[in-house]
């Protein structure tokens, strides 16, 4: 465990990683990241958060399920994640992303097919041993949304701390149906988003992309006397 990062550190080096080594994580690792980032805030300490893991053969045959899923179009959008048509800034901002890590993959603009397996490599944890997927209750409102993701967070940032990094996949929600087929999800229950976690692969090329951020004048306002 890295006791010298700052949690400025944590924060600001985070960023989506999408090569994993194969090294394994232990239990006692995951255990230890969960504890700490349960130390999120929730409305009236209500924590919504639900957390499933998943390694080993359990997680060979969820992947082949929404592989198979994805290939076949049985798409089963858990929830509307995001408004259609996107408008500025959001649009330059996901296109910018989208072509700067086709680009790290050697994908062209217009190669469908390797952008399709590009996109399959999300459902195989980008190589990483442990995949988590968080859940709460459907009848929960907008404040445990937002307690789920702070919780979220803290998962990315303590596992640093670890030597660990991640990667938020929400679209495992565009086929969710595969993800219960595999996993005890329960049927009162939200599947917000998948995450895997592993030690990071500096050696690949799509673990350099680092998306930029607007600046502070960008998305502030100030009140002052």
């Amino acid at each position: 465990m890295d006791m010298n990062m700052t949690a400025i550190d944590a924060v600001s080096g985070r960023h989506s990683i999408r090569n994993f080594l194969p090294n394994p994580v232990t239990r006692e690792q995951i255990e230890g990241i969960l504890q700490a980032a349960a130390r999120a805030p929730s409305g009236t300490n209500s924590q919504p958060w639900k957390v499933h893991v998943v390694t080993g053969q359990v997680k060979e045959r969820l992947s082949a399920a929404v592989i198979d899923a994805a290939k076949n179009g049985r798409n089963s959008n858990e929830y509307p994640y995001s408004p259609k048509p996107w408008w500025e800034p959001y649009v330059t901002r996901r296109r910018k992303v989208g072509f700067d890590l086709y680009a790290l993959y050697g994908v062209e603009r217009d190669d469908m097919d390797g952008r399709m397996k590009a996109g399959l490599r999300n459902f195989e944890f980008f190589g990483a041993p442990v995949g988590l997927f968080f859940s709460m209750e459907k009848e929960l409102l907008y404040g445990s949304w937002l307690d789920v993701g702070m919780f979220m967070q803290n998962v990315m940032t303590v596992a640093r701390a670890y030597g660990l990094e991640t990667c938020p996949q929400q679209a495992w929600c565009e086929y969710a149906d595969a993800v219960r087929e595999v996993l005890n999800i329960d049927e009162g229950d939200v599947l917000i988003s998948g995450m895997s976690l592993g030690y990071a692969n500096w050696n690949a090329k799509e673990n350099s992309l680092v998306t930029e951020r607007a600046p502070v004048q960008d998305f502030t306002r100030f009140y002052e006397d």
